[in-house]
């Protein structure tokens, strides 16, 4: 069977690293990259360091809104999709390329496969929050990461098939963090210590695209009271320059500032920080398996567990509820999540099985 993957962006390199070689053993697969992230640092190196198989094809697809993007690679994938004419289109998470991909199968009347399905924060006004659902009942086959995204699609009635399979970021976290544990030397590096800081991202629109938004960011890292370092999305060092507010941010001297980070490295001063301060999706997941509290820099979060368990706090761009978060001690207890490292495994099966 020939199996079309659309992937665009960091989170979804990491799951299709899941994926991809298992999914080759068994059916062809060709790798479709869209250029959602197109610099190397957010793209070529994930590549390298998680063994994923080079795209077949590259889009180069980058920028603009998420409108003008999403439309623009429909338009590039519908003549991909009619030439090779796969037996399924494969999907995951939310971004733009997630939508476009589904779509472009779903139009040609070819199955889709999401990964990540029924995941709700239930705020529309999140471009990830529409490309979601949009997915979801685009779809054939909808691969859920926990029973709480399976009950959202029930309740949705969706008319693809539902499957719990984990989710397959663990895996991938599974493999990696106890590696990336031992490499003190990359927190080093940094000028860090381990337990003595935090490790902030922040990219979403909502946060980074509206000026005033923006300085309430500055201003809450720079009231955190330890050592930040921010890994700085290219997005947002732009916004960041224009607004006039990256100085204020290299003035300090609890700030170190960072290009993007490849995945160990950023995994490893994951697992050695205080708590993650950030606006992803992904990073909230990969704290919580790290053993690492997690301070949301948005209102809501599509991984309600996380906060259910006491492990994520939802702080919007409180600084005062983000200081008194990164106060208070983390449970006692953290409950196993999302999987047991074997979710690639059960979507290459699930795929199989819809494709008889």
């Amino acid at each position: 069977m020939k199996i079309l993957t659309v992937i665009g962006n960091r989170p979804q390199f990491i799951k299709a690293a899941a994926v991809s070689p298992r999914l080759r053993e068994r059916h062809q697969e060709l790798l479709i990259h869209t250029g959602q992230h197109f610099d190397d640092e957010l793209s070529a190196v994930f590549f390298a360091e998680l063994g994923l198989p080079p795209p077949d094809r590259e889009l180069g697809i980058a920028l603009g809104s998420n409108t003008s993007q999403t439309a623009r690679m429909l338009s590039a994938l519908e003549p991909v999709v009619v030439e090779e004419a796969p037996d399924a289109v494969l999907v995951y998470g939310d971004t733009n390329s997630t939508l476009a991909g589904a779509l472009a199968g779903a139009q040609a009347g070819v199955p889709v496969a999401h990964v990540e399905a029924g995941m709700r924060s239930f705020d529309r006004s999140m471009p990830e929050e529409l490309n979601r659902v949009l997915t979801d009942h685009a779809s054939s086959l909808l691969l859920c990461s926990s029973e709480v995204a399976v009950e959202n699609l029930r309740r949705e009635r969706v008319s693809g098939a539902v499957e719990l399979v984990g989710d397959v970021m663990v895996d991938v976290a599974l493999a990696t963090q106890p590696r990336a544990r031992e490499r003190i030397d990359l927190v080093a590096a940094r000028g860090l210590v381990s337990g003595g800081y935090a490790l902030a991202t922040a990219h979403r629109a909502g946060n980074v695209d509206d000026p005033g938004r923006l300085a309430v960011l500055v201003d809450l890292l720079l009231q955190v009271p330890l050592m930040v370092v921010f890994a700085l999305h290219p997005r947002t060092r732009s916004r960041l320059v224009t607004a006039g507010l990256l100085d204020e941010l290299e003035r300090s001297e609890r700030v170190v500032l960072t290009p993007p980070l490849g995945y160990i490295e950023l995994t490893a001063l994951l697992c050695h920080a205080r708590a993650v301060l950030t606006d992803s999706g992904g990073l909230q997941k990969e704290a919580y398996l790290a053993g690492v509290p997690c301070i949301t820099l948005r209102a809501r979060t599509e991984w309600t567990e996380t906060v259910e368990h006491g492990w994520n706090t939802l702080v919007d761009l409180d600084a005062g509820a983000a200081v008194a978060a990164l106060e208070r001690e983390p449970p006692a207890d953290r409950p196993p999540l999302y999987g047991d490292g074997r979710a690639g495994e059960r979507v290459v099966s699930a795929l199989t099985l819809l494709l008889r």
